[in-house]
């Protein structure tokens, strides 16, 4: 006379058990870096309007020289806001300027993941080309 198996044996749910705890391990560091990139990217959008105020400013005075915090239409410095510690234009030239966006120091961000925008124009007719760098090139956030 055969039995007839109900359930499942106790190796059965040791090998699910096994698998779910695999998956588990990669599943939370990945989710980890996801939500801090999700994060950075407040600091990467509040950017933009810095970049193109300089943009526009290099097209009406045909150099960057001029074109700091509070002067032909570039707005003040970012203050501390979200995720963002503060944002500032600094190293002005007639054909360079940098955008330098801080962190707050919070939600996995430290004030090294610093957001760099260095941008340069070959003349005072040519569109200004912008790179990116600084901490958070290094950790895939930007």
């Amino acid at each position: 006379m055969q039995q007839i198996q109900k359930g499942f044996t106790l190796i059965e749910l040791m090998i699910v058990v096994a698998i779910i705890g695999i998956l588990a391990a990669v599943a939370v560091p990945a989710y980890q870096t996801y939500t801090t990139k999700a994060r950075f990217s407040e600091v990467v959008s509040a950017a933009a309007p810095l970049k193109l105020a300089l943009e526009l400013c290099f097209q009406e005075q045909s150099s960057l020289l001029n074109c700091t915090h509070g002067a032909n239409s570039v707005p003040g410095q970012i203050g501390a806001t979200g995720q963002i510690q503060s944002g500032v234009i600094s190293g002005n030239t007639a054909t360079s300027a940098v955008i330098t966006m801080t962190p707050a120091a919070t939600n996995g961000l430290v004030a090294g993941d610093t957001f760099i925008l260095t941008g340069t124009a070959a003349s005072a007719t040519s569109p200004i080309q912008w790179a990116k760098s600084g901490g958070c090139v290094a950790k895939g956030f930007c």
